[in-house]
């Protein structure tokens, strides 16, 4: 098969690849967003709140919208409303009503469908119900969806910054001193990056006024996972790579991430994805170091930094598999330190 041949045969395949992804996205997006429905959101209660409890119990005996999370006291519970695991508490009062503590800024459509849930059931039992907001979203982001659009700007980002090195400097670099060059250089422009966002939801559209060095941190980590996941897979497949990072990280990443709607709004095929996919880890450390309990990032932070060791390795790796044997691309080209 002659040069033009190859080529011709090499561009169909990539003109079917971007068409199957273009599919692919499409079917994930329209079929994880066109009709959110809410199950199993989360709700705290105190063993032994009996009045709660019994309203909690009527509700899901119901609807599947509530998922009932026990505690063994009121501290547990409330800790349990700052670290995330619950969209709620409900509790008795001594007057004899219930009082529902929601935290908006986890995710706002989950805490309004915990308040109208359980306002509708009080008002059945005839049951005075007041609701109080304990940790809400910033007046200047009523939905909660900058920590989304931040976190897909970051990772866009490092993914980027590894596809350009690579159309530069070839996917695998000759050798594990280049790939420690090339990861030290995305290191930096992630440290930029992060900062640089931090700054723009910060005093630029003034967002946010507080905990922008935390923020800059967490994009600086998210970018760095992203670039370090594209420069992995591009090392081993090369070029090609980028549609399987592009279908990890967008097609599959973005609207698993939870971010537009709750984890629990999504198909059950999505609903945990963002316990381990980069866009979902960075949106909920994101959310964790703005709003809430600094030991609700936890989790976050170890996805994202395993993310980053792993996708070093697999970088290392490839440039002694691969990169040895992977000639200059252009004969008699000096060689780039990111190469």
């Amino acid at each position: 098969m002659d040069e033009g041949a190859r080529n011709r045969l090499r561009t169909v395949g990539l003109l079917l690849g971007t068409l199957a992804l273009a599919i692919a996205f499409i079917a994930a997006y329209v079929g994880a967003l066109h009709q959110p429905t809410p199950r199993d959101v989360p709700v705290g209660v105190v063993l032994g709140d009996q009045k709660a409890q019994a309203l909690l119990a009527a509700v899901r005996n119901q609807t599947d919208k509530i998922k009932p999370v026990e505690y063994d006291d009121p501290g547990a519970a409330d800790d349990g409303l700052t670290t995330r695991e619950v969209y709620g508490v409900l509790a008795a009062t001594p007057a004899g009503g219930l009082t529902l503590t929601t935290a908006s800024a986890a995710a706002p459509a989950a805490a309004d469908v915990v308040v109208q849930v359980l306002s509708t059931a009080a008002r059945q039992a005839e049951l005075p119900l007041r609701v109080t907001d304990e940790v809400p979203v910033a007046g200047t982001d009523p939905r909660g969806l900058v920590p989304f659009y931040l976190a897909v700007g970051y990772v866009l980002g490092g993914y980027l910054a590894s596809t350009v090195l690579g159309l530069g400097n070839g996917t695998a670099p000759r050798g594990p001193r280049r790939a420690g060059l090339r990861i030290a250089a995305l290191a930096a422009y992630s440290l930029v990056l992060g900062a640089l966002g931090a700054v723009v939801v910060g005093p630029v559209l003034d967002v946010w006024d507080h905990d922008l060095v935390g923020v800059a941190a967490t994009g600086a980590l998210a970018v760095f996972a992203a670039a370090m996941v594209a420069s992995a897979v591009q090392g081993w497949l090369g070029l090609l790579g980028t549609g399987l990072v592009i279908l990890l990280l967008v097609v599959l990443g973005n609207p698993g991430s939870g971010g537009i709607y709750a984890p629990e709004f999504l198909p059950t095929w999505l609903r945990g994805m963002h316990r381990w996919n980069v866009p979902g880890l960075a949106t909920d450390l994101l959310k964790s170091v703005v709003y809430f309990d600094r030991r609700s990032t936890g989790w976050a932070v170890t996805g994202l930094a395993l993310w980053c060791v792993l996708g070093a390795a697999g970088l290392l790796t490839a440039s002694l598999v691969r990169g040895r044997r992977t000639a200059p691309r252009q004969a008699g080209r000096p060689a780039s330190p990111t190469d």
